[in-house]
């Protein structure tokens, strides 16, 4: 799909512009941006089908956007991109993955020290160059280190939200092939990792030369490292590599098993099979030269004396015990975990109140699409300007709209209800940015760290901690403020949080957008071992992203969260009392 692609390059675009500080258009970019990005369809078909008119009948596509979509679905590149490459040749995605870089600052940094990438950021900001910068200063500089050293602990390593959808393109492709009788992808894919190394497909064929030369061909490709009867390897232009083994039918479930891992799930299932004089390996379970297990994965745990433990779960942190307890008939065996299906509703979701892309009713009629039985709006509040975020008389006039829009939707949908939230802001004492009295009109209110995220471990406990005590604030969103590849964790303390959540009877968010995840699965865990209830919720800005609650249903499955832990998965009724 060239949709990745092309909002890729409008993003870019709209930096390029906003270093200009032209007014209007970087936006103008950035929706166009996100409407691709969340687009369901591959542009490229809608164009082939209905022209520049059907482009343009996309929102946030306007004439000139849908122009210089058609010049790259022809020619593979836009002009008015290449223009400013040239005016301004600087690794943008990269100097502003660092935290706190943004377009103009990358302006200036080039105007003055003429720094290109990463590598020109760092040994200037080592010299204590940028210090001297205006409008910079000797926090900045310290500032941009610490982002460089963040990215490169993340370096190689892509969002499950980035390629999944690429993946199961591929995978698709691959199965409607008449030569292929099985395929799984394995690896951190299938454990459904927040990030990704690369992808591993697994394939039983008796055409293994047909399979390998259709793999090798597929678009995108740009580099085949090796290509053989059994394994090929190659990378795609998003930059990910990707494996194809071929493996007899008869060891399929233990290369499966093998090749999703993880390394250390691997290491003490080989040594169960050692105890029981067995050997485990991608191949098989044997008993001396006798292969005993194999076809499937089912059959390989068996043989441990083992459940089959789910994929999400394999990662050495409980779930071998568990397994063998559940196949012993005791207690503390393997959790039911939560399924997709076991959502019914979302209560995190803005809309254009607050600079959302779609109207409230837009919002409510994807997610009754989606089979929800509720969905909550949680607009920002005031303190976020930047996001027109909603003082207390807005609130006031959107809960007017959400009546009426109830009133109207429930003649035909009885079993559906729009809930209106807030996602309110945690000011830097603990404090929350809209009144009590507002606060408690409202069916739940969430709060949320969004500014001064550099405060010291102890402070932004209490900070957090404070905000839980508001008898109001029902739900803590996005709880440690990471964003993958980009930025780290808040300094808590995050025993402290999930007691006094606890105490509190606070509900701790999941959430879904692909570049949270947060919390992730090893703070899920312990949220779920101390009892405390979690909500998934996808942080949708856009209707198309209430997609992305597969995203943090898979986290907390990672984290050994059941339905029961999530309150979420229970009925409109029952979901209100959280909120008493």
């Amino acid at each position: 799909m060239k949709n990745q692609e092309i909002a890729k390059i409008f993003y870019e675009i709209a930096d390029f512009l906003e270093m200009e500080e032209v007014a209007f258009k970087p936006y103008a970019y950035q929706k166009a941006a996100l409407a691709l990005e969340t687009l369901g369809e591959d542009i490229g078909e809608i164009y082939q089908r209905g022209g520049k008119k059907a482009l343009e009948e996309i929102p946030s596509i306007g004439k000139n956007i849908a122009e210089k979509i058609i010049e790259y679905l022809k020619t593979g590149k836009i002009k008015h991109y290449q223009d400013y490459q040239k005016k301004y040749p600087v690794d943008m995605a990269e100097l502003t993955s660092v935290e706190g870089l943004g377009p103009k600052m990358v302006r200036d940094l080039y105007k003055h020290l003429k720094i290109k990438n990463l590598k020109d950021l760092e040994k200037a900001a080592r010299a204590s160059k940028i210090r001297n910068l205006p409008n910079f200063g000797e926090q900045t500089e310290k500032n941009i280190l610490q982002g460089i050293k963040f990215l490169k602990r993340s370096k190689g390593r892509f969002l499950l939200g980035e390629i999944l959808p690429r993946v199961r393109e591929i995978e698709n492709s691959l199965k409607n092939l008449k030569e292929v009788e099985e395929i799984s992808v394995c690896g951190s894919v299938r454990r459904m990792k927040e990030t990704i190394g690369d992808v591993d497909f697994l394939v039983v064929t008796k055409s293994p030369q047909k399979v390998m030369d259709f793999f090798c061909s597929l678009p995108g490709i740009v580099k085949i490292w090796g290509t053989g009867i059994t394994k090929s390897s190659v990378r795609l232009a998003e930059g990910f590599g990707m494996d194809l083994r071929v493996v007899p039918r008869k060891s399929y479930g233990s290369a499966l098993q093998y090749f999703t891992g993880s390394k250390e799930h691997n290491i003490q299932t080989r040594k169960i099979a050692m105890d029981k004089g067995l050997k485990l390996n991608e191949y098989g379970v044997f008993r001396g030269k006798k292969q005993v297990a194999g076809k499937t994965e089912e059959e390989v745990y068996k043989i441990l004396g083992m459940k089959c433990p789910p994929p999400e779960i394999r990662e050495n942190r409980g779930e071998i015990g568990a397994a063998l307890r559940q196949a012993q008939g005791k207690p503390n065996g393997l959790p039911k975990l939560v399924e997709l299906k076991d959502i019914k509703g979302d209560l995190h979701c803005h809309s254009k109140w607050d600079g959302g892309e779609n109207t409230i009713l837009e919002m409510a009629q994807e997610a009754m699409a989606q089979g929800y039985q509720y969905l909550g709006i949680a607009d920002h509040t005031k303190f976020l300007r930047i996001e027109h975020g909603l003082d207390e008389t807005k609130l006031a006039q959107q809960r007017k709209e959400i009546d009426k829009l109830n009133a109207k939707i429930q003649t035909s949908n009885a079993k559906f209800k729009i809930l209106q939230g807030a996602e309110t802001n945690i000011l830097n004492d603990g404090s929350i940015d809209i009144k009590d009295e507002a606060l408690k009109k409202l069916d739940y209110a969430i709060a949320g760290v969004h500014s001064n995220m550099k405060m010291a471990k102890e402070k932004m406990t209490e900070r957090i901690i404070r905000a839980m005590k508001n008898p109001y604030i029902k739900i803590i969103s996005h709880p440690t403020g990471r964003i993958l590849k980009r930025r780290d964790e808040y300094q808590i303390d995050i025993d402290k949080i999930l007691r006094a959540a606890r105490e509190t009877k606070t509900i701790l968010e999941v959430n879904s957008f692909p570049e949270r995840l947060d919390l992730n699965d090893v703070n899920v865990k312990r949220a779920v071992g101390a009892g405390i209830k979690l909500i998934i919720n996808t942080d949708s800005h856009h209707k198309d992203q209430l997609r992305f609650m597969e995203y943090g249903v898979a986290t907390a499955r990672r984290g050994w969260a059941e339905k029961k832990d999530i309150i979420n998965t229970q009925p409109l009724e029952k979901l209100l009392k959280f909120f008493k």
